[in-house]
C-alpha cells in the first residue's frame, strides 16, 4: 500500500484505519508481531488503541495517513473490516471498491486498478465538449 500511496498520494486521499486488534498477546497471539514490536493486549480504552496504532505505525514504518477506531468498533463493524480491507470511496461518497476480508482477500492490485479506472473518468469528464457546430462541415449557403 506504501508504494500505491506514493504513486497517487497526490491525487487521491489514502488512509489507514486501525480497528481492533486482530492477534492481541491476551487473544490469538502471533510470534510475528513480537518479532516486529506490536505486540500488546486487546486495548480496552481509545487511549490505549491510540497508543497500540501508533507503536504499529511507528514499527512497521507506515507512510500512509493513520486514522483510529474508537473503541467501540463503528469502523471496523460497518465497514466489515477485521481483521484488514481495502476500500475505496469515489469523490462522491460511494464504494467504488470492496475488497475481500484479508489476508487472503487483501489485494492492492484490483484496489489500483480501480482507482486508475477512476481517475481516467474523472479526467475524461472534465474535458471540454466540442459543440455541434465545431463538428460539422460549413454549409454552403
Amino acid at each position: 500500500m506504501d508504494k500505491l500511496f506514493a504513486r497517487f498520494k497526490d491525487r487521491a486521499d489514502f488512509y489507514s484505519v486501525y480497528i481492533r486488534e486482530a492477534h492481541p498477546s491476551d487473544g490469538w497471539s502471533m510470534a510475528s508481531n513480537k518479532r516486529a514490536n506490536i505486540d500488546f493486549a486487546q486495548p480496552k480504552t481509545a487511549a490505549e488503541r491510540t497508543r497500540a496504532a501508533v507503536q504499529c505505525c511507528d514499527s512497521l514504518k507506515m507512510t500512509l495517513p493513520l486514522l483510529v477506531d474508537g473503541i467501540d468498533d463503528t469502523v471496523g463493524r460497518d465497514y466489515s473490516g477485521f481483521p484488514d480491507r481495502l476500500y475505496l470511496i469515489d469523490r462522491n461518497g460511494r464504494v467504488a471498491y470492496k475488497g475481500g476480508r484479508g489476508p487472503f482477500g487483501y489485494k492492492p492490485r484490483e484496489l489500483e486498478q480501480t482507482l486508475i479506472m477512476l481517475l481516467l473518468d474523472e479526467a475524461q469528464s472534465k474535458k471540454p465538449k466540442t459543440s455541434d457546430a465545431s463538428t460539422k462541415p460549413p454549409s454552403d449557403k
